[in-house]
């Protein structure tokens, strides 16, 4: 689960992890509010407002149709209402949105971190995820912070540092002060590194991310060290234990077929191909996939609908195949060993009465518990389902179906 970065800094807060402070709006009015707010706190004119959707990119991103960038800096109220009204309820474009871009609802008012002093200021990157190969947690971090990170980790690799936490031991003190030691931080700066290193990985682990974000990671004038920009992923297996984070779940920022699928139990990514696909497994829905592939048609999504697919779930999975309009076959693909392939076999049949208008070639392959009953159950339904026992047989209709 995605969350909103005004959302991540509060959970940050929580381990004393030091934030750029700001406050989060939906409507001109209370932008401007919040800009007086934030200016009697800090005594500074300067606001940077962003824009708050689930994708990156956000200072190069432009609203649909304007120039107006997804953050700017405004130095005046005037600004502050300007910009907020170039934004909320705009559509903005950035290279992770593609070109439908997403919608933003609200905006965060920032305090300005940037004023110059004695030292000058400084960003920085770094990131905490699982390294699966390693089987253990890894800090990326480089010298090089900021909007064009993406093109340091291509163009000079060499700058992107890695520490890698043994999941049993933790973050140790010496890697905390390696990170910031490899930063070129000295004095204070150096000192609140070490301890933001080690509050950030606590946090990483406490709320049971999956991934953790900050850039930039930012150095102020007086050696503070601060997260301006946080993306903050949650292992959505771990929410049962978070039910304060759970309820900060934004579904307007989710694939409206994926919230359906969820409301039904049913796992499911859409993806960009022309055959749908309903299976029992998600092993065997990557199989099937690659079938899809090698018989010359492209997986329209990953559907799982789990040991119990019933009428129901079957209906659902339909109903939400079918809003994909590339879609040009279903293959539904079942191993009946928890449920009974007559028993699928029967939900097929009563979701596509129930249905009914399915124009597009639908194949039900169903193997296990009783599949030559299932098969006959749906061979002498009259409808137009192809049933196939073999995966072989299955890759020939899907071949003939997509050709």
């Amino acid at each position: 689960m995605n969350l909103h970065e005004y959302q991540a800094k509060e959970l940050l807060k929580k381990y004393q992890v030091p934030v750029q402070e700001g406050i989060a709006v939906d409507n001109v009015m209370a932008a401007e509010e919040a800009y007086r707010q934030l200016k009697t706190e800090t005594g500074n004119n300067f606001a940077v407002i962003k824009a708050q959707i689930h994708a990156g990119g956000r200072g190069k991103g432009k609203i649909q149709g304007t120039e107006q960038r997804g953050v700017a800096v405004a130095k005046s109220l005037e600004e502050v209402t300007q910009i907020a009204k170039n934004i909320l309820g705009g559509t903005l474009v950035t290279i992770q949105t593609g070109p439908a871009g997403k919608k933003v609802n609200k905006i965060l008012i920032a305090q300005d971190v940037y004023y110059p002093g004695a030292n000058p200021v400084k960003e920085f990157y770094l990131s905490i995820l699982l390294d699966r190969a390693k089987g253990m947690n890894v800090i990326m971090y480089s010298t090089e912070g900021g909007m064009d990170i993406e093109e340091v980790a291509h163009n000079t690799p060499d700058k992107i540092f890695k520490e890698w936490i043994h999941p049993s031991g933790g973050l140790q003190g010496f890697q905390a002060r390696k990170i910031a030691f490899n930063l070129g931080l000295s004095g204070d700066a150096f000192k609140n590194c070490v301890k933001f290193v080690t509050n950030l990985y606590n946090a990483y682990v406490g709320i049971d991310c999956g991934m953790l974000e900050i850039n930039p990671l930012f150095k102020t004038s007086d050696e503070k060290i601060i997260a301006v920009d946080c993306k903050m992923n949650i292992d959505d297996n771990s929410l049962m234990r978070h039910a304060d984070i759970a309820s900060l779940r934004d579904v307007t920022e989710e694939d409206p077929t994926e919230v359906e699928a969820g409301q039904f139990n049913l796992n499911f990514v859409k993806l960009d191909g022309n055959v749908g696909c309903m299976v029992n497994g998600a092993g065997l829905a990557m199989a099937t996939m690659d079938m899809i592939k090698l018989s010359g048609g492209e997986p329209a999504n990953f559907l799982d609908v789990g040991g119990s697919a019933n009428a129901q779930t079957v209906e659902a999975g339909f109903r939400i195949i079918l809003k994909d309009p590339n879609v040009k076959a279903i293959l539904i693909n079942i191993f009946g060993g928890i449920v009974r392939c007559d028993r699928v076999a029967s939900g097929v049949i009563d979701a596509y009465n129930k249905m009914g208008n399915i124009n597009i070639p639908i194949i039900v392959r169903l193997q296990g518990t009783n599949a030559v009953e299932a098969k006959k159950l749906i061979d002498e339904s009259g409808l137009k389902v192809q049933s196939a026992i073999e995966l072989s047989e299955a890759a020939d209709l899907v071949k003939k179906a997509v050709a």
